[in-house]
């Protein structure tokens, strides 16, 4: 399992350590990563990702993991969450 967000595609960040002497050490950004699962009104189903806490605040603004995913860009999305909103789109289209 990569430690990515499933949804917004954030990974690991490299950086240093500065001292007041000003002596670098390499270090790791881990990403805040929560396995969460949404509720798709559109698919009927629960979804189960692994997620950032940034992710679920801004799902949690939109009003739920449809509405994220229909009105975010896809190029803002990771692989798994355009997969994601193909199959609302595709589920949606069914219902109108």
């Amino acid at each position: 399992m990569t430690k990515a967000c499933d949804l917004s595609g954030k990974k690991v960040q490299f950086g240093n350590n500065v001292s007041k002497a000003n002596n670098k050490t390499r270090r790791k950004f881990n990403v805040n990563l929560q396995a969460v699962t949404f509720k798709s009104e559109l698919l009927n189903k629960k979804i189960k990702l692994s997620v950032a806490t940034s992710s679920i605040r801004t799902v949690s603004k939109f009003g739920g993991i449809d509405e994220f995913l229909t009105k975010t860009k896809s190029k803002k999305l990771s692989l798994k969450a355009k997969r994601l909103q193909r199959a609302m789109g595709i589920a949606a289209s069914k219902v109108s």
